[in-house]
């Protein structure tokens, strides 16, 4: 029989700090308190400060890619000081420290890119010259191609810290994921939705994972109970296609799969970081075969693009 947590002994919840960090791990918590009929009292949310939260004032390929937002979580989960670790699948390295795993997915909130801006409705409307900011050197590749007139800057923090230098005139627009704001309940703030086949997000956007210790065969009873299987599936075709590049924060990477009852469709693309070129690809098959289909498409854009292609 599983063992379940109880308010003597709550199972601890590890998470950022930041706003939408919180409440992705208060939905984790919801979600199992209903599974199994427990008390919020069952559980604690432990946040953990990460060096990619310290660190503000330098772009993130300066002070080492996504892992930065991960790692001091993950050796809290390895050390047995928290139970289970709720991330963001977007900032989530492709290689796993060893002895963890991540076999829980909820349902996937909204893919898009949200534009926001408080002048601005849509990127088609920026006028010439005009400054925009981004932390994602994704975003600002595809930007880039589509608006090489625009003038980019590095545009860090979180929701409310970007939207005071909006107010501060420091950028005319920025971007943010919708999954985000739908989680803060604040939609409200983007101007528009960027339809995927004009800004192709980056992979696992939208998507929240649930770490646990491999061995841990009663967390992994526990999370069994809500781990939806379409985002399974849509997450290992994106990251098997998004390993297989070597993906990081230092390399501008889109992707994105699609399920329509058991057949999926993956679309992948690769940018110059100054967005002068985008090799992109689609792979479609049954969803049983989504982590072949990625290794594959990944496989197909690097020999299209030649060595050095990502290279800043």
């Amino acid at each position: 029989m599983k063992q379940m947590p109880d308010p003597s002994r709550p199972l601890k919840i590890g998470t950022r700090g930041s706003l939408l960090a919180l409440a992705q791990a208060h939905e984790t918590r919801d979600r199992l308190m209903a599974a199994h009929d427990l008390p919020a009292q069952a559980f604690e949310i432990v946040v953990i400060k990460t060096t990619g939260d310290r660190v503000l004032d330098r772009p993130l390929k300066e002070i080492g890619g996504k892992g930065l937002f991960t790692r001091e979580i993950e050796e809290a989960l390895a050390a047995g000081s928290i139970d289970i670790a709720v991330h963001s699948m977007k900032d989530m390295p492709t290689l796993q420290p060893e002895g963890l795993v991540i076999d829980c997915f909820l349902p996937r909130e909204d893919v898009r890119d949200a534009f926001v801006s408080l002048e601005v409705a849509s990127i088609a409307d920026l006028p010439q010259g005009a400054v925009v900011g981004s932390s994602s050197l994704r975003r600002r590749a595809q930007l880039a191609h589509r608006r090489p007139d625009l003038q980019l800057v590095e545009f860090r923090g979180n929701v409310q810290t970007r939207l005071k230098k909006l107010e501060d005139g420091v950028a005319v627009a920025t971007f943010l994921a919708m999954a985000g704001l739908s989680r803060l309940d604040m939609r409200h703030v983007a101007q528009s939705a960027i339809d995927p086949a004009e800004m192709l997000p980056a992979v696992a956007q939208g998507a929240i994972g649930v770490e646990r210790r491999e061995g841990d065969a009663d967390m992994a009873d526990l999370l069994s109970a809500i781990h939806d299987v379409p985002t399974g599936h849509r997450v290992l075709a994106e990251r098997a296609f998004l390993a297989r590049l070597d993906g990081s924060c230092q390399t501008p990477i889109a992707g994105l799969a699609e399920l329509v009852d058991d057949r999926i469709t993956l679309r992948g693309e690769i940018l110059r970081p100054d967005g002068s070129a985008v090799i992109g690809g689609v792979r479609e098959g049954l969803t049983s075969d989504g982590a072949d289909m990625g290794d594959d498409l990944a496989r197909e854009l690097l020999s299209r693009a030649g060595p050095g292609f990502m290279t800043l």
